[in-house]
C-alpha cells in the first residue's frame, strides 16, 4: 500500500471511474476529492481547480508535490510507478492489444458523450433530452459493436478483456458499460461485453469504484 496519492474527480465521471478501478486494482491507498461538474456552473472552471489542471477537466491524480492529467496517461503513470499488481500483460503485443482496447473507449466512444459535449448539443444546437439520449445511444452502439468484435474474434480474450486477470482494458470498459445503461442502450448484441462487465463486477475493485458507492454520489431518500 501507499499513501499520499490524492484523486480529482466527480462520481459519475467515467473517466474518473476507470481511474478509481486503477487504483483499487492495484491496492493503492488514495484519497478522493469531489469537483461537482455541474453545481454552480461546474466547479472544475473554478480558479483553484483550473491552476491545477488547465483543461478543467476531471480526473487529476497528485501524487506528491506533482498533479497528472488525462485518464490513461494517469493509468499508465501508476502502471510505471507501482508495478506491482500489473494493469498491462507482460510482452509487447499483448500490451499493444489491450491498450488498443483500451482506447477504443476512452478515445473513440467516450469523448463524443463528455459532458461538455452534451452541454454544448443543448445550448447550441438547441438539443432536446431525446435527441441527446439518441446521441448517446448512437455512439456508444457504434463503438460497442467494433469493440464486441475485436473481443469475440480473439483467443486472447477470456474471462476478463485480455485473459483470466483484469486490467487496463476492463477498466476502461467497465464505466462505459455503466454509461450505456444509463442512457437506456439495449446490450443483447454485445454478449462478450456484457459477460466481461459481469466477471468484473463480482470484484470489489470494480464494486468499490462504482458511481454510486462514492462519497459525493447523491443519496437516495427513504
Amino acid at each position: 500500500m501507499t499513501s499520499g496519492l490524492v484523486l480529482y474527480g466527480y462520481w459519475r465521471s467515467s473517466a474518473a471511474y476507470r481511474v478509481r478501478i486503477a487504483l483499487n486494482l492495484k491496492g493503492l491507498a488514495w484519497e478522493g476529492r469531489p469537483v461537482h461538474l455541474v453545481r454552480d456552473g461546474g466547479e472544475q472552471h473554478a480558479p483553484d481547480y483550473a491552476a491545477l489542471n488547465p483543461q478543467e477537466l476531471v480526473p487529476s491524480l497528485r501524487d506528491g508535490a506533482r498533479t497528472f492529467t488525462q485518464s490513461l496517461a494517469i493509468m499508465e503513470y501508476l502502471e510505471e510507478m507501482y508495478p506491482e499488481t500489473p494493469l498491462l500483460p507482460s510482452d509487447a503485443r499483448s500490451r499493444a492489444r489491450v491498450r488498443a482496447l483500451a482506447q477504443a473507449v476512452a478515445c473513440d466512444i467516450h469523448p463524443l458523450g463528455n459532458l461538455r459535449v452534451l452541454q454544448q448539443l443543448r445550448a447550441a444546437f438547441g438539443a432536446q433530452d431525446e435527441q441527446v439520449t439518441a446521441w448517446m445511444q448512437h455512439w456508444i452502439a457504434t463503438g460497442f459493436g467494433a469493440l464486441e468484435t475485436m473481443l469475440a474474434r480473439d483467443p486472447a480474450t477470456g474471462r476478463y478483456c485480455h485473459g483470466d486477470t483484469p486490467g487496463l482494458a476492463d477498466a476502461c470498459l467497465v464505466p462505459q458499460c455503466y454509461n450505456a445503461r444509463r442512457w437506456g442502450l439495449p446490450m443483447d448484441d454485445y454478449p462478450t461485453i456484457r459477460r466481461i462487465d459481469e466477471a468484473c463486477g463480482a470484484l470489489e475493485a470494480f464494486r468499490a469504484a462504482v458511481p454510486e458507492a462514492q462519497a459525493d454520489a447523491p443519496k437516495s431518500e427513504g
